[in-house]
């Protein structure tokens, strides 16, 4: 009698990424773990997504703090290396509030209350700025910003001027527009199954809006507060035009910078999937318990 054929085993790997109806119900279970985590813990992981998305900034400020490279060099590789952030934030697991925008598609499937999304998007935006602040202070007293002849506090002054000057309407619209690339961010690395699909993923919508000039209310929170610093402790050129880079100033930015991260990260995109996916497969099974 011949040997019985075992049936085929399945693969114990997959390296297939996730398709995007995948990613969706991902998407979803994990905006319901952000929503219910304990404050302290919603807090201090989002203190370290502050800190995080700040060494981001300070990586992108190196590169442009070189005045031999022409523009869209520093953009484009400043914006790569800015991509350490999300990276840091993705991969360590941090809180971050643009990317929790997209807790929105557990809420439009009820799984989330509004109170619950509300609290957690407040709750890790303070944190942000928390992490943020801490790392202000720690990069000032290294004496970072003195780096190539003081020309890396130059770029951070100009880089913060930049932010402060524009009207509040430009600023929203520069706000949705990078947090459709920055959550778009966050859902294709959610596509990845390894570390290096998830570093992989971000860097070229994350890129694109650092290249673009687009306003990420987190990043500002580094920018901005390490300027006004600068300015308050006679580190600004003598010629240089301050004037826009003061308390005001800094909320002047993050109102309408928030809102506009709101609008593009939890409208353009989380809504924008959720209604998608639920149009073309309808509710999982979860939903109809």
């Amino acid at each position: 009698m011949p040997d019985r054929i075992p049936a085929p085993q399945p693969a114990i790997f997959n390296l297939q990424a996730y398709s995007p109806a995948e990613i969706k119900e991902a998407v979803e279970k994990v905006g319901i773990k952000k929503a219910t985590l304990p404050f302290l813990a919603s807090f201090m992981l989002a203190v370290i997504a502050g800190g995080s998305v700040g060494f981001g900034a300070l990586y992108y400020t190196i590169i442009a703090s070189d005045a031999d490279l022409s523009f869209a060099t520093v953009r484009v590789v400043g914006g790569l290396v800015f991509s350490l952030g999300l990276a840091l934030v993705l991969v360590g697991g941090a809180e971050l509030f643009t990317g929790n925008n997209l807790i929105v598609m557990a809420w439009a499937s009820g799984k989330v209350s509004t109170a619950a999304m509300l609290r957690n998007w407040a709750t890790v935006y303070l944190g942000n700025f928390l992490g943020s602040l801490g790392l202000v202070v720690l990069v000032f007293l290294s004496h970072h910003p003195d780096m190539n002849d003081g020309r890396i506090g130059l770029s951070i002054l100009n880089t913060a001027a930049g932010k402060t000057r524009p009207d509040m309407m430009t600023l929203f619209f520069k706000g949705i527009l990078c947090n459709v690339l920055v959550c778009a961010a966050v859902w294709l690395a959610y596509a990845g199954r390894s570390v290096t699909d998830k570093i992989v993923a971000v860097i070229l919508p994350v890129s694109a809006f650092i290249a673009a000039g687009f306003e990420h209310c987190v990043a500002n929170m580094y920018f901005l507060p390490l300027a006004w610093l600068l300015v308050q402790t006679g580190h600004a050129p003598a010629n240089f035009d301050t004037s826009s880079i003061t308390m005001s100033g800094i909320f002047h930015n993050l109102l309408p910078v928030t809102l506009g991260n709101i609008i593009g990260g939890a409208g353009f995109v989380g809504a924008a999937y959720w209604a998608i996916y639920r149009a073309a497969f309808g509710p999982s099974d979860r939903d109809q318990k």
